[in-house]
């Protein structure tokens, strides 16, 4: 029987081929061509992180610099992590002779290194403008251009060092910005929040491994509880439109002897006005019925879909109760995912800092500005001795390499891959549990035909046959969503510039790719169950995907809506009951005996609160959409044993006894059989 269990799995609809081993053992290698260009991309994408890597340097985003382009908290500035702005003001007006020569390209004020910003505010006396007035004596050398000493220079001259020139504004900023600081310290809230983690750590796993336990509860049991689920939830979406026809008709005969009108009041912003008409509510009560009329004669007309679709959710109960190892892939993709954006962050910032910095020398205060480009390393001031206020000050990156000059299109390939990658991943985890699942219903008597490691097998068999026509549909969905991301830049770029009738063009735009995502993703999952089934190319795969769910609609439909309310409800279950526990346990409402955990320890109780109910969100979406896919699965499964088979010996249905007496089907016996 193991071979008739899959014998039914080849050829177009409505077809039958007796000779056909199985999807397992009859596969050929598709849509190798996308194949070959997925790994032709994804060996540039390795190429580009090398080059990034040996052109790149992340100081350039680590670590600020001062006016010379050196950095600052490493080197020669070790020990002063911060960069001090002599005024700025400038950095915002910049209208200067020397922000115009500077074309913009840096802040024209001068910059040094220092281990802290002054927070004190302070003016110069009137005796420091006396001949005989020191420097030293009014200024500290941390905040001075390294190139001055205080010791050795009058006053006069060091005014080219320090920011008195510069007006003194730059302490009235600081002053202002330590004393907003005070009152809000960013450090000393990153510092509670990691010492709440510390303490509560313990307790926030158990609160996930809560979550965990709930979701996984709550889908093995489905198999009994699904009907009851079903049906409630069902009665009681049908008892609120009953609510609320109550509770119209009711405001409505409240307001009958009302003389307000809707042609009185007119336009107003105040809704809360349109309340107190009784049109208002005249209008919610015929919404309200006609609703509640709809959904009942869509509860009984479609009462054997929904038996069909509780069967389903129930069958894929029992599905993941025998291949418990599928509710783990999910960390696969988890981790195949972080590896696919960390590589991309990593690609993405190498490059942005392969320029090396230039500098201009300029000559202020009693001179001409002029300029030419240099290195900071290359720039000796002795050879400025007529004008001690000559500077190297850093302005810009180099461009002219041909690593930089073709970096625009180097991030253009790497978000391409990036998006490429990252929907291939997906694609996998589709259909990998896909595969497992479909063995799981071909198998003719359960659990004995059941192959053995499904899950394994049905992810080796995706990479080793199917990896071009994964990437084929993920890079259809690549390309929309690429489209999507070029129109939401030119529509934030030139936002300002749109006339009405180009943001409408935009909006409608942007509206119809979001469509087209969803309906790729749509297409592009039901293709890759029946890639794990038959093995077919991506393009057949899909036709006759598309074409199975639009000769059952109805069907189609109706699973779909239960499901997702079932799964919501399933969700709201986890994610509230394990909230609401959290908010108990940690705010000090639930006492441990022998005080086990003091909530008062806490700065913020909120941290772990919200930490929990992340986590069981994310923990109950990953379960549940194991399951959803599972649901997708042997639905697909459903309607090609339908199609496919009609019951007899050589034929027979691979559907659950349930379903067949939902459909009054039934497997012929063989001569001899019992």
């Amino acid at each position: 029987m193991g071979k008739l269990a899959l014998s039914a799995l080849v050829g177009e609809p409505g077809k039958y081929d007796p000779s056909f081993n199985g999807p397992i053992h009859k596969r050929s290698c598709t849509d190798i061509i996308c194949c070959i260009l997925f790994m032709a991309a994804i060996a540039g994408y390795m190429i580009v992180g090398i080059l990034a890597w040996l052109y790149g340097d992340p100081r350039h985003v680590l670590y600020p610099r001062n006016s010379t382009g050196m950095f600052c908290g490493i080197g020669l500035n070790k020990g002063k992590p911060s960069v001090f702005y002599f005024d700025l003001l400038k950095c915002a007006t910049a209208t200067n002779v020397m922000a115009a020569a500077l074309n913009g390209l840096q802040c024209p004020t001068t910059q040094v290194c220092v281990d802290q910003c002054p927070g004190d505010f302070w003016i110069l006396s009137p005796g420091a403008y006396l001949p005989t007035a020191k420097a030293k004596d009014f200024f500290q050398q941390q905040y001075c251009v390294p190139s001055f000493n205080l010791s050795t220079t009058d006053l006069v001259c060091s005014l080219v060092g320090f920011p008195v020139t510069e007006n003194a504004i730059y302490t009235t900023f600081s002053f202002l910005v330590s004393d907003v600081l005070s009152g809000f310290n960013l450090r000393q809230v990153g510092v509670r929040i990691f010492e709440d983690f510390a303490s509560s750590w313990y307790w926030i796993l158990i609160g996930l491994l809560i979550a965990m336990l709930l979701s996984l509860i709550f889908l093995l049991l489905l198999r009994f509880m699904a009907p009851v689920l079903v049906w409630l939830l069902i009665v009681g979406v049908l008892g609120v439109v009953a609510y609320g026809i109550w509770h119209c008709y009711w405001e409505y005969d409240n307001y009958k002897n009302s003389s307000t009108t809707i042609s009185n009041l007119g336009f107003t912003t105040n809704f809360s006005a349109y309340l107190q008409v009784k049109e208002t509510w005249l209008a919610f009560l015929i919404i309200l019925c006609i609703l509640e009329a709809i959904l009942l004669l869509v509860l009984l007309f479609l009462r054997t879909r929904i038996l069909i679709a509780i069967a389903l959710i129930q069958e894929s109960s029992k599905a993941v109760g025998h291949m418990m190892s599928t509710l783990l892939y999910p960390l696969v993709t988890f981790a195949l995912l972080i590896v696919c954006i960390a590589y991309w962050g990593i690609t993405a910032l190498y490059p942005l800092t392969t320029y090396g910095p230039c500098s201009c020398l300029f000559l202020s205060l009693h001179h001409n500005v002029s300029m030419f480009l240099a290195s900071p390393q290359s720039f000796n001031s002795s050879a400025y001795m007529s004008c001690p206020s000559a500077q190297c000050i850093f302005i810009k990156y180099n461009t002219e390499g041909l690593f930089q000059q073709n970096l625009f299109n180097l991030q253009i390939y790497n978000v391409l891959a990036f998006l490429w990658c990252v929907n291939f991943v997906i694609a996998l985890g589709q259909c990998t549990l896909a595969g497992a699942f479909a063995s799981y219903y071909w198998a003719f008597s359960k659990p004995s035909d059941i192959p053995t490691f499904p899950l394994s097998q049905a992810f080796i068999r995706s990479l080793r046959y199917h990896v071009g026509s994964l990437a084929f549909g993920a890079l259809i969905l690549t390309i929309v969503q690429f489209i999507r991301i070029v129109l939401e830049y030119l529509d934030h770029k030139f936002r300002a510039a749109q006339n009405p009738c180009a943001r409408f063009i935009m909006c409608c735009l942007k509206c119809c790719f979001w469509c087209l995502e969803k309906f790729i993703k749509f297409i592009n999952r039901n293709a890759y169950i029946m890639i794990a089934i038959y093995g077919k190319n991506f393009c057949v795969s899909a036709k006759n995907a598309f074409s199975l769910l639009m000769r059952n609609i109805l069907r189609v439909v109706v699973l779909d809506k239960v499901t997702d309310l079932l799964l919501l409800f399933g969700k709201l279950l986890v994610v509230g009951g394990v909230g609401v526990l959290a908010f108990f346990f940690f705010s000090g409402r639930i006492q441990l005996p022998g005080n086990a955990f003091n909530s008062q320890t806490l700065n913020y109780y909120w941290v772990p609160i919200i930490t929990v109910i992340v986590g069981a969100y994310l923990i109950a979406h990953g379960f549940f959409s194991v399951y959803n896919m599972c649901v997708d699965t042997l639905f697909l499964c459903f309607l090609e044993d339908l199609e496919r088979n009609d019951g007899t010996v050589e034929k027979p249905y691979y559907m659950s006894k349930n379903l067949m007496k939902i459909l009054n089907k039934k497997n012929k016996v063989p001569k001899g059989g019992k």
